[in-house]
């Protein structure tokens, strides 16, 4: 949706996609599957060796409802149904992207090597697609207005810039005892705040900041309580439910209340309304993404391995939806009707599934994990610790 206040930042979408875990960060390991093998019990394997197949699926699965809802964006306007169910996936795939980041962000310090990770595994990303997405549409959309602005992120590299400022005050977050009503507070604060402008894309920064804080602040115990049987079946009239109210609420709510990237008053709305909906919104995406964690799968899948590439398929997937805005790709009135509706998310769901797989990430791993150790001096620690763990 457009917002004319925001020139540079038109169409940007939330989305998206979660990095893999801190440097140093071990994926949590699923307490079932260490009950059912001793042995782990009593050799815990190294740090970063052991991924827990149900994030690794979770957030596949995440990515492939970030691709269907940006290529149902062109769509949505000839079809109450499909904007009803637009509304209900952008009420949850962030939420759940942005919890599992904070997940695997508890054990970031500003020890060296977590801070070149950073550096190396979003910032250096975020400045190449930035550019890259800003010379796209400047080109391709033929928009000679359009220039590179590192300080103003357009469409989905806005995640890149709030992970990497979140990630760098979870030491401040784990030090407050109550953190995550701090988070809340922040948000709504940000809610009311229009002069707070474009930069760095901080209203999005600040209104999703609660997820990120409440990422920090769960344990492996937390995902296992939604992970039942019981909840597996709650989810299905909790589902339903939603895509009713997303149905009814189409013309009747402003879409871009989802996208946290405008101020109440930006969307028209009293200033009060903004603290409001952001505690309605908190806790409305917390019960979708409970019922989606619940229906995630929790043993290994044809597409688990594809988890560890999410952030490949969400930074790569936009060129084609932009392409298809620009070039037409989704003018032809025959793919607006239900038949061509269901094409165009097959489509989109089997792209972003390929550029997620091995071969996309070879070929652009020097741009999204480069090691660039020519920029960073030795860390005598990290070299200890190296040796350390090769003789245990």
């Amino acid at each position: 949706m457009t917002n004319s206040l925001h020139p540079h930042g038109q169409n940007r979408a939330p989305l998206p996609p979660a990095q893999s875990p801190a440097s140093a960060v071990p994926s949590p390991r699923s307490p079932q599957e260490q009950q059912n093998n001793p042995k782990q019990q009593n050799n815990p394997a190294k740090p970063g060796k052991q991924r827990d197949s149900f994030f690794d699926n979770a957030k596949y699965l995440a990515i492939v409802l970030v691709a269907m809802g940006h290529s149902w964006e062109p769509l949505k306007g000839d079809s109450r149904i499909l904007e009803g169910a637009y509304t209900v996936v952008y009420a949850f795939h962030m939420p759940a992207f942005i919890i599992i980041s904070g997940y695997f962000s508890r054990s970031f310090d500003m020890r060296p090597d977590r801070v070149r990770r950073l550096i190396t595994g979003v910032l250096v990303p975020y400045v190449v697609f930035e550019t890259a997405y800003t010379l796209f549409k400047r080109y391709g959309d033929h928009d000679p207005s359009m220039t590179v602005s590192l300080l103003d992120p357009w469409y989905l590299t806005w995640f890149l810039v709030a992970l990497f400022i979140w990630r760098l005050t979870t030491p401040l977050w784990k030090t407050l005892r109550w953190p995550l009503p701090v988070a809340l507070g922040i948000a709504m604060f940000g809610s009311v705040s229009p002069e707070i402008g474009n930069d760095l894309d901080l209203q999005r920064v600040l209104q999703f900041l609660p997820y990120f804080v409440l990422g920090l602040c769960m344990k492996p115990e937390h995902f296992q309580r939604v992970r039942t049987r019981t909840m597996r079946i709650l989810a299905v009239p909790v589902f339903a439910s939603a895509l009713a109210v997303g149905w009814w609420a189409v013309p009747r709510m402003n879409t871009a209340w989802f996208y946290h990237r405008d101020s109440a008053q930006e969307l028209g709305a009293p200033w009060w309304t903004g603290p409001v909906m952001v505690l309605a919104m908190f806790g409305c995406s917390l019960l979708l993404t409970a019922c989606f964690f619940a229906w995630v799968p929790r043993r290994k899948m044809w597409f688990t391995a594809l988890g560890a590439g999410t952030l490949y398929g969400y930074l790569l997937h936009g060129f084609l939806v932009k392409a298809g805005e620009f070039y037409g790709w989704f003018e032809p009135k025959w793919l607006h009707r239900p038949l061509g509706e269901i094409l165009v998310t097959v489509v989109f769901a089997g792209a972003v599934t390929l550029l997620c797989s091995s071969p996309v990430r070879r070929v652009f791993k020097g741009v999204m994990e480069p090691e660039m150790r020519w920029a960073f001096r030795p860390d005598a620690a990290e070299g200890a610790r190296g040796r350390e763990m090769a003789g245990a």
